[in-house]
């Protein structure tokens, strides 16, 4: 064999090889959420499911209570972390389950680390990339949002408006510190995340009754209010390191 042709040969270079182990959380996620649909499981996330197999859980609850709650924590962060359909039946069914406060804290604990492992993929498979042709704007966006990381994602956190996928890609890719992202968003779920469950501790009765249950009654404009006013406490921080800085 010639050597001199081996020589002129290309060698292969790590790069592609970098960028696919980059973009396999991404592929995975592509296929479990496809998956999740395929295989029908979003008719299992309704009101309607919750109602017919009510006495199933609560009876396997009884019986299993701390494996029960592991059972859910798992489910529910492998939810969040897929960012699949029916976050909010999920909490109301915590509460159904586990009662207003033990309910909260389960589904706080499931939210956060589903939301952490989707945070830490998007970090990983396009926060570099993203940086790297992001314009003047986006830089200066992403320099502000770190110097008040932790008041501005409990801002994201608390105001129902924004969907909870949403604000768990965004702090990836604008460099927030992971400690800051996990305390941020196990702080800032809590008020919402309990009214939920506290709502879906009565779902029982609403039930037995025969009602329908809508997502409306539960965020009615008081609890919008008082969400809104939490956040506007959480940009205090904000408010005032600004205008020390200006009389300084």
């Amino acid at each position: 064999m010639n050597t001199h042709r081996m020589m002129d040969l290309p060698m292969p270079t790590r790069s592609g090889g970098g960028l696919l182990k980059k973009l396999l959380p991404l592929v995975v996620l592509a296929a479990g959420i496809g998956g999740f649909f395929a295989a029908g499981l979003n008719e299992y996330v309704t009101f309607e499911a919750l109602r017919e197999n009510r006495e199933t859980l609560n009876i396997f609850v009884a019986g299993n209570g701390v494996l029960a709650a592991l059972v859910y924590i798992a489910v529910y962060a492998v939810a969040v972390a897929f960012s699949l359909p029916g976050g909010a039946i999920m909490t109301l069914a915590g509460g159904f389950l586990f009662g207003a406060l033990f309910g909260t804290m389960v589904v706080v604990v499931a939210a956060t680390l589903g939301a952490t492992a989707l945070f830490l993929i998007a970090r990983t498979a396009l926060g570099d990339l993203l940086r790297a042709k992001a314009g003047p704007f986006v830089r200066k966006m992403e320099a502000g949002f770190q110097e008040n990381a932790l008041s501005y994602l409990l801002v994201l956190r608390l105001v129902p408006a924004f969907p909870f996928w949403v604000v768990n890609l965004v702090p990836a890719l604008l460099g927030v510190k992971l400690s800051t992202y996990v305390l941020g968003t196990a702080i800032g779920i809590i008020p919402g995340t309990f009214v939920f469950a506290t709502f879906g501790a009565g779902l029982g009765s609403v039930f037995d009754q025969g009602g329908e249950v809508s997502l409306k009654a539960i965020l009615t404009p008081e609890i919008i209010a008082g969400l809104v006013g939490l956040a506007v406490l959480a940009l205090v921080p904000v408010v005032v390191k600004k205008l020390r800085g200006r009389k300084a």
